[in-house]
């Protein structure tokens, strides 16, 4: 399968980078909240019918105590 889609008059080839962070960047993104935020993207993204090249859910590492 290429990467490029065609049409009968043009050919393109669109990605996306998408960086979703919670709200004060608590770091809840792990156990069943990382799997039903993986679960929404897949299943939002298949209803739109656009394709999952990679998909990482994880919390933010960086994030430095108060």
């Amino acid at each position: 399968m290429s990467r490029f889609k065609k049409l009968s008059h043009a050919v393109w080839h669109c990605t996306y980078h998408i960086v979703w962070t919670p709200k004060y960047r608590y770091r809840i993104l792990e156990g069943e909240i990382k799997n039903e935020v993986e679960n929404c993207i897949r299943m939002f993204s298949g209803q739109k019918g656009c394709t999952i090249e990679e998909l990482n859910v994880q919390f933010d590492w960086k994030r430095q105590s108060n």
